[in-house]
């Protein structure tokens, strides 16, 4: 196995932990905001569900970002290495200016990036593409959808019960529904880094005939995942669960729930949807219920503005990773 493989499958488990880190506000910012849990225990109940996912899911989305985003001919491991790049250096930019960007997102748009400075567009899988672009519009506005009817459900079916007691059964439903949440966390984002890795190997003829993601990849990614939420990206944890709208325990259980149920779905058809864009649009919609005017609309433009601009500004930074890479080899 040459170098540069060996290097890249190394990058690609610290683009795995990074996600992990940068994506810690996923799982554990609302039950952090809502007080159900101290950070250190937020993220350590958010890492081990994170790791056990594996058990639960399928390989769906791994299959398709392996052989579903750029032509699966033109790929060899300077194209895995740039977009990881491209990936990994965007998700540092945004975690230090606290913003929640796609680490779904920033892969993908990495890939695209490195395969047309390869061969052009006709590298990128245009019907690959076209269904992971139309999850950046639908994953948060499902989860905003299904956020909005829970908490107003919830809100008319409690509207008489005294504030206190909603709380104290909150708290404890919230356990539940930032677990099933970091599970689907888990199961959608390291799977993303399983099909990078496997394509790699299959690219240079280690996987044999049949491109499949073995066990040890399966264990390293959800392992290097877990503890990079372990970590955890406290800038982008303030953001989200604090300065989005204000949550109480049973906006939190709503939020969770509804990014969940969106999250499992999408695992499920084998969509690596943005698990970042989910959890923001079911955040929204809880704090729409109240009034409109409950969102912070200023910050929530912020995280919308990096959405637009991960995909184009990771491929740039791959693309340019690419022609570097490649004068270097000459």
């Amino acid at each position: 196995m040459g170098t540069l493989v060996i290097v890249t499958i190394v990058l690609a488990l610290i683009f795995d932990f990074i996600n992990g880190f940068h994506d810690a506000a996923n799982s554990i910012a609302t039950i952090v905001s809502t007080r159900v849990l101290k950070p250190q225990w937020a993220v350590a109940w958010a890492a081990f569900f994170n790791f056990i996912a594996f058990a639960l899911f399928d390989l769906h989305v791994a299959n398709t970002i392996g052989k579903g985003v750029i032509n699966p001919s033109i790929i060899d491991p300077l194209i895995i290495f740039s977009a990881l790049m491209g990936a990994i250096l965007w998700n540092i930019i945004t975690w230090y200016y606290g913003l929640p960007s796609s680490s779904s997102h920033a892969l993908i748009g990495g890939l695209a990036g490195a395969a047309v400075a390869k061969v052009g567009v006709s590298g990128v899988n245009a019907a690959g593409f076209g269904k992971i672009g139309s999850s950046i519009v639908l994953s948060p506005t499902f989860g905003m959808l299904l956020g909005f009817v829970f908490m107003g459900l919830i809100s008319r079916l409690l509207f008489r019960a005294a504030p206190r007691k909603v709380d104290g059964w909150f708290r404890k439903l919230q356990l539940l529904s930032a677990s099933l949440y970091s599970i689907g966390h888990g199961g959608n984002d390291a799977q993303k880094t399983m099909g990078i890795i496997a394509v790699l190997l299959f690219s240079v003829g280690k996987l044999g005939k049949e491109f499949h993601v073995p066990l040890w990849i399966v264990l390293s990614c959800h392992a290097a995942m877990g503890l990079g939420t372990l970590f955890g990206g406290w800038r982008i944890v303030e953001t989200m669960g604090m300065k989005i709208t204000k949550l109480r325990p049973v906006g939190g259980f709503c939020a969770e729930t509804a990014g969940a149920i969106t999250l499992f779905l999408a695992t499920g058809l084998g969509i690596p949807v943005s698990t970042t864009h989910t959890i923001t649009g079911s955040i929204i919609g809880v704090g729409a219920v109240n009034k409109i005017s409950a969102v912070r609309w200023g910050i929530a433009e912020r995280i919308i503005w990096a959405w637009v601009l991960t995909i184009p500004a990771s491929a740039f930074i791959s693309a340019v990773t690419w022609w570097v890479g490649t004068h270097l080899q000459r």
